[in-house]
């Protein structure tokens, strides 16, 4: 697979819900973001290749958006990617190869924002970094959006400026 294009989704966990007296943490999804998690699901499995792996922060609202967007993929419940930095966040995809017994051609990460943004950004290549889907995502990184990245080297080796930032959206 070391030739084969790798394929990343940064998924923007949907809107949530603020209840009195909830940690940030175990906050749920709101209604709006019930449906919109379910909108970005059918977004991906239309138009892209099929998820092979997730990781996903381990906040309430993060598995109530993988749990709604229908992606039965295997999944890794990753605590560091909650509250964490773009550079956790790409410590954990290069160790998708130990996570998964499987081959990860597509990689789907639920999480939280300012890291998807600044994560979407900083792995864009200087081919992208003023493409659309760039502008778009500096602009915001709405609920329930998803950016796709692409790249061929392997999972270990992902770093900044290595990926193209092929496409935004943000599903309504």
């Amino acid at each position: 697979m070391s030739d084969r294009i790798r394929t990343l989704l940064l998924l923007r966990h949907a809107k949530s819900d603020y209840p009195d007296g909830v940690p940030d943490h175990e906050r749920p999804l709101a209604p709006r973001g019930v449906r919109e998690a379910a909108l970005a699901g059918d977004w991906i499995r239309a138009n892209l290749a099929a998820v092979d792996a997730v990781l996903c922060s381990t906040a309430t609202r993060t598995r109530q958006t993988l749990d709604r967007t229908g992606i039965t993929a295997p999944v890794q419940f990753v605590d560091r990617i909650y509250d964490s930095s773009p550079g956790i966040v790409i410590d954990e995809i290069n160790a998708v190869p130990t996570r998964f017994d499987a081959e990860v051609a597509t990689l789907l990460v639920v999480g939280h924002e300012p890291v998807m943004s600044s994560l979407a950004l900083g792995l864009a290549d200087d081919a992208s970094v003023d493409s659309g889907a760039a502008r778009a995502i500096s602009a915001k990184f709405p609920t329930s959006s998803v950016a796709v990245l692409r790249a061929a080297a392997p999972w270990e080796q992902w770093e900044l400026g290595g990926a193209e930032l092929a496409e935004f959206h943000t599903p309504r």
